[in-house]
């Protein structure tokens, strides 16, 4: 069973709770985490992140996809903290909406909360945001499994 640390922790305690590795870890740091409640992280988003070579030259701009996985990456935290033994994967996304540009030098703060969990299916909110500028906002889902050996 995984020991849930105290808040704030970084990337090694994120490693342990998530099965993502460089380059597709996009979550740097949690600020707050509260089982049943919310969780509160961010990534540092550099000139060095490997998508900004083709999206978009002389342009750089995260992905939208790569925000609403970071905003999965951060729900998955948050119910590993409630639920240590399971893995949380990415079942869906409903609602996404996208309301401006994140771009190098940015840090995106991730906020998820009013998680529900129904028949084995999390729903949560999801919102990322830039100097307090929402960036993007989306219900997301996820689906728990048995944690691997």
């Amino acid at each position: 069973m995984t020991q849930i640390p105290a808040t704030p922790f970084g990337t090694n305690e994120i490693m342990q709770m998530l099965p993502h590795r460089y380059p597709f870890l996009l979550v740097d740091r949690v600020v707050e985490c509260v089982p049943n409640s919310h969780i509160q992280a961010y990534k540092n988003v550099t000139i060095n992140e490997p998508f900004f070579q083709g999206h978009f030259p002389g342009m750089p701009i995260m992905p939208g996809v790569l925000i609403l996985e970071a905003l999965a990456q951060t729900g998955g935290i948050l119910g590993a903290c409630l639920m240590p033994d399971k893995l949380f994967l990415f079942r869906g996304v409903d609602g996404a909406k996208f309301r401006r540009q994140v771009v190098p030098g940015d840090r995106l703060d991730l906020f998820c909360d009013d998680m529900r969990i129904k028949l084995g299916v999390c729903k949560m909110h999801a919102k990322a945001s830039v100097d307090g500028k929402i960036a993007c906002e989306a219900e997301i889902s996820a689906a728990f499994a048995e944690r691997p050996r």
